[in-house]
């Protein structure tokens, strides 16, 4: 996760360096109701001669209808020198880790270094990789709350992190929202779900929210925060998060918006300045930091001799020896009889 952070961070600066290429990307919306869409998400790294596409498919149906995840993702990089492909990876891994990262750059600057506890409304992949990132970000985190949906998936998420995170205590809270988010020093909400669950009066003084879903939290949540900090405001603006709904309903300003995370980054605007700041952060996703992202993690799989080595073109298509065996042209029946 501190790779995949430091690749985020070297992100930001490159694009804010104009040293990036990002093209607007690709949606495909199959469902208007479900949002289900596959995306194309081109960048280019142009210091480092690198373009890389994520493919991700977003299905928020999934878990429910067939117990599967809602997110898979390839990444596909390319060298910019001869144009040819160096990796083909999965990328549902990097996708997740770039969310997580995205959170945990946000709370070093947002959230108090001395935060002890954490609390997620959504247990899926989203909420516990952002539960590396959180612990990465601030180590004194030492308890857990979760609420999700049913009892099952709190239970799960119990299981699949405690024997990773050996030194927090992790709850469920019997779906109670309230339970794992009013205390908490920093709140987490992950889910697909399109309705206000996080309550304003469940945020105390002090916390650190990361919103990472659309429509999760009351509009009151973002009206009570001292600082309101995006990855891109002119692109969260004119999406279906929170922010977005007030954006579009006349209750939030351009000028209500503290900054970039960029800005936090480069120290052009402040973090965290009292103890009792609500701080408030929304990622829509910079797929230039996932790219940034997954050429990280193909440096680090080269030095450490993982991965396949795949030969996609041997040849130019015909210098192939046995290319006229393989075509089939149809003949005119005076030709074919002769």
């Amino acid at each position: 996760m501190e790779m995949a952070m430091t690749a985020a961070e070297s992100a930001m600066i490159a694009f804010e360096r104009e040293e990036v290429l990002f093209p607007e990307k690709i949606v495909q919306i199959f469902n208007d109701e479900t949002q289900e869409r596959i995306n194309c998400l081109p960048a280019t790294f142009v210091r480092e001669g690198v373009c890389g596409v994520k493919w991700v498919s977003v299905f928020p149906p999934n878990p429910v209808k067939y117990g599967v995840q809602n997110l898979s993702a390839v990444i596909i990089l390319s060298e910019i020198e001869h144009g040819f492909p160096i990796a083909f990876m999965e990328g549902t891994l990097c996708s997740n880790m770039r969310v997580g990262a995205m959170g945990a750059i946000a709370a070093k600057h947002l959230a108090r270094q001395d935060a002890e506890s954490i609390g997620f409304i959504g247990a899926g992949e989203q909420a516990k990789m952002h539960l590396i990132a959180m612990k990465t970000a601030l180590p004194s985190l030492t308890t857990c709350r979760v609420a999700a949906k049913e009892v099952a998936e709190e239970e799960r998420f119990i299981q699949e992190m405690a024997p990773i995170l050996t030194d927090m205590r992790i709850e469920g809270t019997g779906t109670n929202l309230e339970k794992a988010t009013s205390d908490a020093d920093v709140i987490v909400t992950a889910t697909s779900v399109q309705a206000p669950l996080l309550k304003a009066k469940w945020v105390k003084p002090g916390a650190f929210y990361s919103h990472i879903g659309g429509w999760e939290d009351e509009y009151e949540v973002a009206s009570q925060s001292d600082k309101i900090v995006c990855d891109d405001w002119d692109t969260v603006k004119h999406r279906t998060q929170t922010l977005s709904r007030m954006y579009k309903d006349g209750a939030l300003r351009d000028s209500d918006i503290h900054g970039n995370l960029i800005d936090l980054i480069t120290q052009k605007k402040p973090g965290r300045e009292s103890p009792d700041e609500r701080t408030y952060f929304n990622a829509v996703g910079l797929a230039y930091a996932d790219v940034g992202i997954a050429y990280a993690m193909y440096q680090r799989a080269l030095e450490a001799g993982m991965g396949q080595d795949l030969k996609i073109q041997n040849e130019m298509i015909f210098e192939h020896a046995h290319l006229r065996d393989w075509v089939r042209i149809p003949r005119s029946p005076e030709i074919a009889a002769r």
